[in-house]
């Protein structure tokens, strides 16, 4: 049978685990104070949403923005959750943002994207939305498409 080790104490050991507590704590506490992410800034407008991108989405945002408002003029466009999004009454159509490396177009709705699941096959799709790249030649027909769409489900 072995025995104890003449001399240990286990003292120093709980005092270890309590330090390495501690500084998990006062991390948490520092990054909560202060450190950690930077703020994104508050837009108070589309065109101050897109004057904040780089060129290339800048043009890909504003180029579907202005199909959806020319085609649906009952809808208008204004900031919401901090990315432009489109409205009818109130409701929401679609939204578009910007990413690193990226634009997610949302359609707000898991039904419609799952009835556009075959023609949405060559973009990453999630829930209620796809990713589309920055620099996306347009399939106006594709927006116009998920646009009466999501029309129709909110009627």
């Amino acid at each position: 049978m072995i025995g104890p080790i003449e001399g240990a104490q286990l003292a120093p050991l709980t005092f270890i685990v309590n330090t390495r507590r501690l500084n998990t704590s006062m991390k948490k506490r520092a990054t909560k104070a202060g450190g950690g992410k930077k703020k994104s800034p508050r837009f108070n407008s589309v065109e101050e949403y897109l004057d904040s991108v780089d060129p290339t989405k800048e043009r890909t945002l504003r180029s579907v923005l202005d199909l959806i408002l020319t085609q649906f003029p009952e809808l208008e466009s204004k900031i919401s959750w901090n990315v432009p999004t489109i409205h009818r009454n109130g409701k929401y159509v679609v939204g578009i943002c910007a990413y690193k490396h990226h634009l997610t177009f949302s359609a707000w709705s898991p039904r419609v994207i799952e009835d556009f699941k075959m023609r949405l096959e060559k973009f990453v799709v999630m829930k209620n939305c796809f990713q589309i790249p920055v620099d996306w030649k347009i399939d106006n027909d594709l927006v116009k498409d998920l646009v009466r769409a999501r029309l129709a489900e909110l009627d």
